[in-house]
């Protein structure tokens, strides 16, 4: 399994930067169910957003959820490709409404279509699994030792697992975990309150994020348990530091 790029020499590398934690808000999800204390996972934000959206589609749209669900699978087209356009055209719904009721009623239960904390929490971990499967499946010690450190930096740290990344989330997402190839799994940070030039180059690569407003600015890939070293939880730490300032 290939290595990551060492870091550089003492003298080149500057050490991550000394930042005061400052209080912050305790802003995780509602009281934790038992499916939450079950495993490591907190409710994903996008599950409000999800909430609010189905509460706003009579309003909106006319038809509550049920209405839309009992219509499209009554009227509309056999595929989720043509369903969407269906709405869209037809009916002026939305595209991200469109994807939405498309995916609830095909029954995607995969989707952030799931609208409920509880239904979240008990799918969030076969996102986990289903990343980690097959040829990838050596990368899981790797993930399970990242989340472990993640969470450890604070109470306010929590993960949420999407389909193909987890993000680590303090008042903002601060760090994510994807496996990108089938022997690297790259630990994304948000490093976008410090000056390019404060951090090293070498084994963090910048990701490009700061161009395109993405959270997730750098990258420190991840091949082999000794790859997760000091130099990775001290910029661990940072990001999440970082995020109380922000």
């Amino acid at each position: 399994m290939p290595r990551a790029a060492k870091a550089p020499s003492a003298r080149r590398t500057p050490a991550a930067p000394r930042l005061k934690p400052r209080a912050s808000p305790r802003t995780g999800p509602a009281r934790a169910s038992r499916a939450a204390r079950a495993n490591p996972y907190s409710v994903h934000p996008g599950v409000a957003m999800v909430q609010k959206w189905i509460a706003d589609l009579p309003a909106k749209t006319g038809r509550d959820l049920d209405q839309w669900m009992a219509f499209i699978r009554s009227d509309g087209p056999r595929t989720e490709k043509a369903c969407r356009a269906w709405l869209k055209e037809e009916h002026g719904i939305g595209t991200n409404t469109a994807w939405w009721l498309t995916e609830r009623a095909f029954g995607n239960a995969m989707g952030m279509a799931e609208d409920t904390p509880e239904g979240y929490l008990r799918l969030a971990p076969g996102y986990v699994d289903e990343q980690y499967s097959g040829v990838k499946s050596a990368l899981r010690p790797l993930y399970d030792r990242l989340l472990t450190m993640a969470l450890a930096l604070g109470k306010d740290a929590r993960a949420c697992p999407c389909k193909t990344i987890v993000p680590i989330y303090r008042r903002h997402v601060f760090a994510q975990l994807k496996p990108t190839t089938n022997t690297r799994l790259d630990l994304g940070l948000c490093l976008a309150p410090l000056a390019e030039s404060r951090i090293p180059k070498g084994r963090i690569v910048a990701t490009g994020g700061r161009e395109k407003k993405d959270r997730i600015t750098h990258r420190i890939g991840i091949g082999a348990p000794a790859d997760i070293d000091d130099f990775v939880a001290r910029w661990l730490r940072t990001a999440y530091e970082l995020d109380a300032e922000a």
